[in-house]
């Protein structure tokens, strides 16, 4: 980080003094830093080059997933949350709205660069004016396709769908090669949040909303909604999704794709490096009815804790966070997606067409993170009310769906 700029704050970011600036404190302070799982290989590459280039010394502590929601509960209630923690970008503005995060407004508005930090997860992170949180890791959804499948289907591998229907298409194509045990698609469902994160964009691509701005309507009984549920119906019917998929609740999601043994999906972009071990991966952006191209940008914010006395120190690796040397780097060096929409041309995105086609997508104004302070309880948790709508709408009796639509707004307004 270069330069002085400073400002006075009494919040609760703010330094002892008064005084906040663009780079923060690094004294030799020890900082506590916690993570979920899924998210410990990034959270270690990063931790690892902050400790070796400052004096500061970041020590993280990686909690299951299953556990994390509870673990930073108690902490919370307790007054020991460590001095900085990641979130699930879908937890974040309900955390942020229940105090647990220390204000970092004037800090961010000090970082040169701060209008092309990511703005799902800015917004995600902003309660009544004021910001809370930085992107952590991204994690994207796109479109993931076989080459060689496709090749053997007499498709182009070079060219993966481009709306919902060419998806249903070449899904189709696939299945038609009736090869044992590789099958055109497969999603998630019993998982929730497989779907918001896949279904989503979709949507978005397509012009439309999933909810009002407030995060207490549900819109997911639109014109385009009912295309995505349609074309998954049609493949389901078709018995062009993979056996399994029914009751997947997202344990083995990604499993099928990684064995070769499904077409075409929409697939997590951080498990790019991973799924090209084994298949010859093309990557596209996730389309709309007519075209278009979205994403979910998911993954994680991290924001300084209300109960850090540190919060300078801690100011200090989240500003190196959002440095070039730390998203360029590491994030971009080790394949993960850049949360600056000025890094996304990059050395390593550069080496890969498809890295290139995921960063790219991040930036796209279609591009979002859904903000609902009851979003756990709508979409992801076991048996919510959007994982009622999906099931219906696939595999039951879509005639409900005014009702189960109308339910997701009943939990969502609560």
């Amino acid at each position: 980080m270069t330069g002085t700029a400073a400002c006075s704050s009494d919040d609760n970011g703010g330094s002892s003094g008064g005084t906040v600036t663009a780079e923060g404190t690094d004294d030799g302070s020890e900082l506590a830093l916690w993570t979920r799982a899924p998210l410990e290989l990034q959270a270690r590459k990063l931790v690892e080059a902050y400790n070796k280039s400052h004096k500061n010394q970041v020590k993280l502590t990686v909690v299951p997933n299953d556990d994390y929601v509870a673990k930073v509960g108690a902490a919370a209630g307790g007054g020991g949350l460590p001095d900085l923690f990641a979130a699930d970008i879908v937890y974040v503005p309900n955390w942020t709205k229940a105090g647990l995060f220390a204000d970092l407004t004037e800090r961010i508005k000090l970082l040169p660069y701060a209008g092309t930090i990511n703005q799902g997860h800015l917004q995600a992170g902003t309660f009544e004016g004021k910001e809370y949180v930085l992107p952590f890791v991204l994690d994207l959804s796109v479109i993931f396709y076989n080459k060689k499948l496709y090749q053997e289907a007499g498709l182009d591998p070079s060219k993966g769908p481009t709306t919902i229907d060419e998806f249903k298409d070449q899904a189709l194509a696939i299945q038609k090669l009736n090869k044992p045990g590789v099958f055109g698609t497969y999603f998630g469902g019993n998982c929730g949040g497989c779907n918001v994160f896949t279904w989503f964009p979709m949507i978005w691509a397509s012009g439309q909303e999933v909810m009002n701005p407030e995060g207490t309507q549900s819109l997911l009984d639109g014109a385009a909604a009912q295309k995505v549920y349609a074309t998954w119906r049609e493949l389901q019917a078709a018995g062009a999704i993979a056996p399994g998929a029914k009751e997947e609740t997202g344990a083995t999601w990604v499993a099928a794709f990684q064995q070769g043994k499904v077409g075409v999906m929409p697939y997590p972009a951080t498990l790019l490096s991973t799924a090209a071990k084994t298949v010859d991966v093309g990557v596209v952006p996730i389309p709309g009815v007519d075209g278009g191209a979205s994403t979910f940008v998911g993954g994680d914010g991290i924001g300084i804790s209300k109960d850090s006395k540190k919060s300078d120190q801690a100011w200090n690796f989240l500003a190196w966070l959002t440095s070039e040397a730390a998203q360029v780097d590491v994030l971009a060096a080790n394949d993960s997606t850049v949360s600056r929409t000025d890094l996304v041309d990059n050395k390593y995105s550069q080496k890969d067409p498809r890295v290139a086609t995921v960063n790219k997508v991040a930036a796209s104004p279609q591009s979002k993170t859904p903000v609902a302070v009851n979003f756990q309880q709508a979409f992801n948790a076991p048996g919510s009310p959007w994982m009622t709508l999906v099931r219906n709408q696939v595999y039951g009796d879509p005639s409900g769906l005014s009702k189960d639509n109308a339910a997701l707004t009943d939990s969502l307004a609560q």
